[in-house]
């Protein structure tokens, strides 16, 4: 079976983010879709492993943010290849809270939406959100990003605890980044290399055998 027949499946790519014992949390996310107009509901599915997915488990609330086409790597790589335990995601950037008290980046998005969580459906590795829609608004009127133009244009990477992911296919003799995947090619990764995609350095990445 050739998997490259989900490639032809749609998506965006969203900011999904929650608030727990004032701790915030944040990931991106290709899997947000709305389901239902009366009630308006959405669902979305996280990996159980991020911490955003424990912390929307203790709120029972989430707001989604859907990314601009210009929405930068620096952005991308702070919400979606590093941890919201080890780093402030919303630091540095603009951010305001919803009608819930959920913290939401406001910049380089075109819209939001404050959600309430109906139910929960565990798929195994990942679970599955419906939330209510409280309270939504279109924050600038640009073009989302879609997961294709994220890949082709921006050349960005799949994280591993995304619904999507797959390893890559093709072999390369390089260093490969622990965290977020991005490959090095060359035999030596300079000491003080930062990968361009997470931030993350030389230390969290691993040689490539073959």
């Amino acid at each position: 079976m050739d998997y490259h027949a989900f490639d032809k499946l749609s998506y965006g790519l969203y900011i999904v983010s929650s608030e727990a014992g004032g701790k915030a949390a944040g990931c991106i996310v290709n899997t947000l879709g709305q389901v239902t107009v009366s009630p308006v509901q959405v669902a979305v599915t996280i990996n159980k492993e991020n911490q955003t997915t424990r912390t929307i488990l203790e709120s029972g609330k989430f707001s989604a943010t859907v990314l601009a086409e210009s929405a930068s790597m620096e952005l991308i790589g702070r919400f979606g290849f590093q941890c919201s335990r080890d780093v402030d995601k919303f630091a540095g950037f603009a951010w305001a809270r919803d009608i819930n008290g959920v913290p939401y980046v406001t910049e380089q998005c075109a819209a939001r939406f404050a959600c309430t969580v109906v139910n929960e459906v565990d798929l195994g590795t990942h679970i599955l959100f419906v939330a209510r829609v409280d309270d939504w608004a279109v924050l600038d009127d640009v073009p989302q990003m879609t997961y294709d133009y994220y890949h082709a244009v921006k050349k960005g990477l799949t994280p591993p605890k995304a619904s999507s992911y797959r390893p890559p296919e093709e072999k390369v003799t390089g260093w490969r980044c622990t965290v977020c995947g991005y490959i090095y090619e060359g035999e030596a990764l300079p000491a003080n290399y930062k990968c361009p995609i997470c931030g993350q350095g030389a230390e969290v990445f691993e040689k490539i055998t073959g």
